[in-house]
């Protein structure tokens, strides 16, 4: 392969989807946790509950509460909408997917005092879907010709001359569609116990497996017939009056990794106080990435990348940052109300044992970070109501996931309102439905700083049903 650079790859490949290149790492780190109906319809200020199966993922010392044999089982739906804002035009994406989002047993085991309960599970604990489109003539003069000239790209696609400089300056319409998918999915093992009376202690151990699957489609076209009487490549005379150029580029992850979580309840008659501590992931991607292009001049002359001196695989590790929850709920007569508190500081994200790239490059990135990233607090408040005449209990939810980023406004912190409802009956079988929405603005750049920016508008639509038997 014709090596110029990971970093310019990852460029390449990430620059699009975020303001700057250390999104992926990003992705890894944000804690969207959506497998469970009645903790996402509670907004997911579930830290002082997690009195069932959920607890393994939320807080384990809520294990501690359980008294039966507990089987849970949850299947969601997952909508990503986008409507992207490129030089005036509108243009509306999306993607989706249905699946398991979990499956747990519980075993308490009898003991003199106390409660010691052990749980078994499978969690999705995060969702990479994502999509976006735009179409929109830039009237600039730039284009994602120019910025490639960096690389070998736009030479081996007969765009430039033997120096490397192209006669493209922009004044071309771009457009392109991005699609991503995969998952995290964690296998844990949890024991919790009641160390003091009504004082609770557990703990989660997981194996993290998973994947993301990320396809950039990219094109500038010459619609107004700019490069009509130009020949880019001197010598070479079918290069004369281009047409179209195109980038695709695909990056394919395997996931595997560890995690720990600790936690901690204290209950009193009426209240709850809770508290969790997410210790750092350890995340280790084998990546693949492959570029593939093409340029087009009249009469439909295509010449193409050669995919075998564009494409690689690169194996780094990722490590998360802590997280720390601080919860309370307390029920009166049948209505719970749930509020907490989570603190992340994402700049203590890190790449880390870089396999084929670059020292120097992970440590670019890992600046980058430090520069880009800042600490956040997210708040999220629930509310339950139980019908006992019906054995029907209503709940509603709110949360924030604020920007990680420096300088972003409000606006771009994402907001989730949930709410849903289910049915509990003889304190043995639930089954329960949680609808929960989600939007927030954000950008993106195809190329340099703000010269080929979409605005986006996204949406987040997602639906989970819940099954709960204990015996």
């Amino acid at each position: 392969m014709k090596r110029y650079g990971y970093i310019i790859v990852l460029i390449l490949l990430c620059s699009y989807t975020n303001a700057q290149t250390i999104g992926d790492a990003l992705r890894l780190s944000y804690p969207m946790k959506s497998f469970s109906a009645r903790a996402l319809g509670l907004g997911n200020s579930y830290t002082a509950l997690s009195d069932d199966a959920a607890g393994i993922g939320y807080n384990p010392a809520g294990l501690g509460f359980i008294k039966k044999l507990e089987v849970a089982g949850s299947l969601k739906y997952d909508n990503f909408s986008n409507t992207s804002t490129f030089f005036g035009n509108n243009t509306e994406y999306s993607n989706s997917n249905t699946g398991i989002s979990q499956a747990a047993f519980i075993f308490p085991f009898p003991t003199m005092r106390g409660s010691f309960v052990v749980g078994l599970s499978y969690d999705e604990s995060n969702n990479f879907n994502g999509a976006q489109s735009f179409n929109g003539f830039n009237n600039g003069d730039s284009s994602y010709i120019q910025h490639l000239t960096t690389t070998d790209i736009p030479f081996d696609l007969y765009l430039t001359d033997d120096n490397g400089i192209t006669k493209i300056k922009g004044k071309l319409n771009q457009s392109g569609t991005v699609l991503e998918d995969g998952n995290t999915k964690d296998f844990g093992i949890s024991a919790a116990v009641e160390m003091y009376k009504n004082f609770f202690v557990g703990g989660t151990l997981s194996i993290v497996s998973g994947n993301f699957k990320y396809n950039r489609d990219y094109y500038e076209d010459d619609t107004k017939g700019y490069y009509d009487n130009d020949t880019l490549a001197p010598g070479v005379a079918y290069t004369r009056d281009f047409r179209s150029f195109n980038l695709n580029s695909v990056l394919d992850w395997e996931i595997s990794g560890y995690d720990f979580k600790l936690g901690m309840i204290y209950q009193t008659k009426f209240a709850r106080i809770g508290a969790t501590i997410q210790f750092p992931k350890s995340m280790t991607i084998k990546e693949k990435y492959s570029i593939t292009g093409s340029s087009t001049f009249v009469g439909n002359v295509v010449n193409e990348l050669n995919p075998d001196n564009y494409s690689d695989d690169v194996e780094y590790d990722v490590l998360t940052p802590f997280e720390f929850n601080l919860g309370a709920s307390a029920n009166f007569l049948g209505l719970i109300v749930s509020g907490e508190v989570g603190l992340i500081d994402y700049t203590q994200i890190e790449y880390d044992n870089p396999r084929g790239i670059s020292l120097n490059d992970i440590q670019y990135l890992n600046k980058q970070i430090k520069e880009n990233f800042k600490a956040v607090v997210d708040y999220r408040v629930g509310i339950e109501y139980t019908i006992k005449e019906l054995d029907m209990r209503i709940r509603s939810g709110f949360f924030t996931q604020n920007s990680p980023y420096v300088n972003d406004p409000t606006e771009y912190n994402r907001t989730f309102i949930t709410g849903g409802f289910g049915f509990l009956i003889d304190q043995a079988v639930s089954v329960d439905f949680t609808y929960a929405h989600g939007f927030w603005k954000t950008y993106g750049d195809n190329y340099g700083v703000n010269v080929s920016r979409t605005f986006q508008d996204v949406t987040s639509s997602k639906l989970i049903a819940s099954f709960n038997y204990r015996f």
